[in-house]
């Protein structure tokens, strides 16, 4: 059988270009996913469905692809999350649904993609979710995601602390994180009704699953992309040591930002020396493939807690954020403290999920300045490749993060957090030397915010660095698009799961309308 449009990963863009596509009845679409597939709410394991915490918790998991990355030339690697599962990372992470700021999509218009201005992106970003907190003309309420927030009464004594230091460090309150003109002090936006991490498995394939003409295989690998010429025409795929292909007349990539650009590459795809240096034949000179890794550096400042705190460790931790600009910087809220309450040592050095010793305040530069690199280790697309997320490569990011950690222990000698805290267990003292021994700590503990991007970059093809154009049809070749956090051309100030579902909303209707 030839499908009208086979979408290569079943996350948080992938899920909704199979569903919308699959509306039109006439369409016959092919939805692969690399992991299992969970039909029904009731068999999602725990570690799926509770949203406890993030993605980083289920590491030794088979619903977890296991990555590892290089922060900075002097850090051990670090672990890179990405989910292994019908919707994806959506159905692994935090659970934070953030959008970026006006600014970020407006920037992003200005650099040749002129359908992707904030105004001309918000029906989409309504389209997708029901919020239960707002209903104005800035939020959905009829949509596949379901947003919820905290309320006053039920946060975290030391969620309450940290509100109380930043309004009287002269923070402003904004009671709804998502309104374009919100900064300060946040109740934490949560795709997390009832304690369920509300994935784009259950909000979107939910609704398209008993389709006939969608047909979704799980446990299949993507081996590569098969050309005539320039034209995709299919793809080889791995399903229980059995290798078969697929054909299509569209090729839909949604593998997010380190598969994506992986499987064009294996399938000659991108930089031709660089394909060249692993054997490939290439097909197609596409040299910004794999340049411009974005994401959030975050390091986390925390606290052991005193003798009588006690931690809750099963709901979300993130429930209040401050957003803020830091000095100097012409980018607005291009700072996030994340408070979390129920701190753990990280998984990779012993920690578990269900282990807090305090509480942390997690610091990120939300629009940094430096960019990474993916570039393949071996031409066999079962190797991952490697990931230099290249962190503080620029000095103002350093200076940001600097100044951050100084904000959070300010915050944290509020009266408040006095009669919770019992001492600082990172940084550690030394650190605080000389600016060099600090970002020296930085350096070494800074590790990923989940929301690697920009790899297959949106834009003019006059930009010799961008790889698709902003219908997300890859430069150069025929029927073949990439729908994933990969296209962004710069992060955006905010997770990026909100946006990465948005793309697939947006490049679902382009396909809709023929664009």
């Amino acid at each position: 059988m030839k499908y009208d449009v086979i979408v290569v990963g079943s996350g948080s863009a992938g899920s909704i270009v199979a569903t919308r596509i699959s509306e039109d009845p006439s369409k016959s679409v092919l939805l692969i996913e690399a992991g299992p597939d969970y039909d029904e709410i009731e068999k999602l394991p725990d570690e799926v469905r509770y949203g406890y915490a993030t993605g980083t918790d289920v590491m030794v998991s088979d619903h977890n692809w296991q990555f590892l990355g290089q922060p900075t030339p002097i850090a051990e690697p670090m672990m890179v999350p990405r989910g292994k599962v019908t919707g994806g990372s959506s159905a692994i992470n935090g659970q934070m649904f953030l959008r970026g700021v006006p600014e970020d999509y407006d920037t992003w218009a200005g650099w040749g993609n002129d359908k992707w201005s904030y105004e001309k992106l918000l029906p989409f970003f309504r389209n997708l979710e029901t919020d239960t907190d707002f209903s104005d003309d800035f939020h959905g309420t009829t949509g596949p995601i379901i947003v919820r927030r905290f309320k006053p009464t039920d946060m975290h004594p030391a969620q309450s602390a940290f509100r109380e230091a930043a309004l009287d460090s002269g923070h402003l309150e904004s009671p709804d994180l998502n309104h374009p003109d919100s900064e300060g002090i946040s109740p934490t936006p949560l795709n997390n009704p009832n304690g369920i991490r509300w994935s784009t498995n259950l909000g979107y394939l939910s609704m398209s699953r008993h389709r006939l003409n969608l047909t979704i295989r799980a446990n299949c690998n993507v081996r590569k992309i098969l050309f005539e010429g320039k034209k995709a025409y299919g793809l080889e795929v791995e399903s229980a040591g059995e290798i078969f292909t697929v054909e299509g007349q569209e090729i839909v990539l949604s593998g997010g930002a380190i598969a994506s650009p992986q499987i064009l590459m294996v399938s000659g795809v991108g930089p031709s020396d660089h394909l060249k240096e692993h054997g490939i034949e290439v097909v197609h000179e596409l040299p910004g493939v794999g340049e411009n890794l974005r994401d959030h550096p975050i390091v986390p400042v925390s606290f052991k807690t005193k003798a009588h705190v006690e931690l809750d460790g099963l709901a979300p931790r993130n429930q209040y954020v401050l957003r803020y600009t830091a000095s100097g910087s012409d980018l607005r809220n291009d700072m996030i403290i994340i408070m979390q309450s129920f701190a753990t040592d990280r998984v990779d050095r012993g920690g578990s999920r269900m282990d807090g010793f305090g509480v942390r305040m997690t610091l990120s530069v939300y629009l940094a300045k430096s960019a990474g690199k993916l570039t393949l280790q071996s031409s066999d697309p079962t190797v991952q490749p490697f990931l230099n997320y290249n962190y503080f490569d620029h000095p103002f990011d350093r200076e940001r993060m600097r100044e951050g950690i100084y904000k959070c222990l300010d915050l944290a000698k509020h009266p408040k957090f006095e009669e919770l805290l019992e001492e600082v267990v990172e940084p550690y003292s030394s650190a605080f030397d000389s600016d060099d021994s600090l970002d020296e700590w930085m350096m070494k503990e800074a590790t990923t915010g989940h929301h690697i991007s920009g790899t297959c970059k949106m834009g003019p093809s006059t930009d010799e660095m961008t790889v698709v154009d902003q219908h997300g049809k890859v430069h150069g070749l025929e029927n073949l698009r990439v729908a994933d956090a990969s296209v962004m051309p710069d992060c955006i100030r905010a997770n990026t799961n909100v946006t990465t579902m948005m793309i697939g909303e947006r490049i679902s209707d382009f396909m809709i309308n023929g664009e």
